[in-house]
């Protein structure tokens, strides 16, 4: 069973997930654009956004008082939302193969 949020912990649970939608949006997105732009700034930007994501849940987790299968659901999310851009970039090559970026055909 899960413990309601106290509310002293209300604007860390409020703000944590806020910070884990722009997180997760901001590394889709930035992945989508270091393919595009074939730029590996933007690949690294990805990835300290998912580490921003990976924080945020954590923190997210620890405020609402996640336990059990809360915290393997919210693992389960990380691992996954790691994975879909980079299986959805694959998925776009493969059913617009003409216009592939010259790095990825």
């Amino acid at each position: 069973m899960l413990e309601p949020v106290a509310l002293k912990d209300f604007f860390i649970t409020f703000f944590s997930s806020a910070l884990v939608i722009l997180a997760g949006a901001s590394y889709a997105l930035l992945y989508a654009w270091s393919h595009l732009s074939q730029k590996r700034t933007y690949r690294l930007l990805s990835y300290l956004a998912y580490a921003v994501l990976v924080i945020a849940v954590v923190v997210l987790s620890r405020a609402a008082n996640f336990s059990g299968y809360w915290l393997l659901i919210s693992v389960a999310m990380l691992v996954g939302y790691f994975f879909a851009p980079i299986g959805i970039w694959h998925l776009c090559i493969k059913t617009h193969p003409s216009e592939q970026a010259p790095a990825d055909r």
